[in-house]
């Protein structure tokens, strides 16, 4: 799979053919950088806010992706993606959270959204020991990046990529995320090109995707 970043929380996910988006921005964020436009197949929304919700971005043509925006267990081409519930609060406001837990080419992906404190005893039992967790860093309303990394290590991934760190969050969010993860030196990289065999050997290890313009 080859995973892709384009600010705040989203992401594609990209298998073959098939094409995974995750929290597309919306053209009604107040998100300063430039939103991505492409079609998927999947489209899962963890927060109905215009940081997280924009279906529309990542609907292309004839291409109208199966939109998931909250808890449950759901079904497309032999992939399950099970939703939880959290809560969040954004400005002030009190939204619902979903934390969603899917398997592509055989590895586990946990995607945290907007989480901003402790998840629920019964939804963290049904997401633990993802291969990949997707965590929110920034403060200012998600996970600070000593709560995101406490958080992070407990949940016993194989692989951490951190997101939603850019100018509306902690200025030095990311800084003292990798320094938490004791690798102060990491680079970003481009895109990670993933496959199961890749995941031998690492244990918490971070990843950090550079957002693609």
């Amino acid at each position: 799979m080859i995973i892709t970043y384009f600010g705040k929380q989203f992401f594609k996910i990209q298998q073959g053919n098939f094409v995974v988006a995750f929290n597309p921005i919306s053209k009604d964020s107040k998100w300063k950088g430039k939103i991505a436009r492409f079609g998927s197949d999947v489209a899962l929304s963890t927060t109905n806010h215009p940081d997280f919700n924009g279906i529309e971005t990542v609907t292309y043509g004839e291409n109208i992706p199966l939109s998931i925006t909250g808890p449950g267990d759901y079904e497309v081409r032999d992939i399950f993606v099970k939703g939880v519930s959290s809560k969040v609060e954004i400005d002030g406001d009190q939204y619902f959270n979903t934390i969603y837990k899917l398997a592509i080419d055989g590895i586990n992906i946990c995607f945290l959204g907007a989480l901003s404190g402790d998840i629920p005893a019964e939804s963290r039992e049904a997401i633990m020991n993802p291969d990949v967790l997707f965590i929110p860093i920034g403060g200012k309303g998600v996970l600070t990046p000593s709560q995101a990394y406490k958080l992070a290590t407990s949940l016993e991934p194989m692989i951490i990529i951190p997101m939603d760190y850019g100018d509306d969050r902690d200025s030095n969010a990311l800084k003292v995320f990798l320094k938490e993860a004791d690798q102060e030196k990491l680079e970003a990289l481009d895109k990670l090109t993933l496959k199961r065999k890749d995941l031998d050997g690492k244990e918490g290890d971070v990843v950090v995707l550079g957002e693609q313009n």
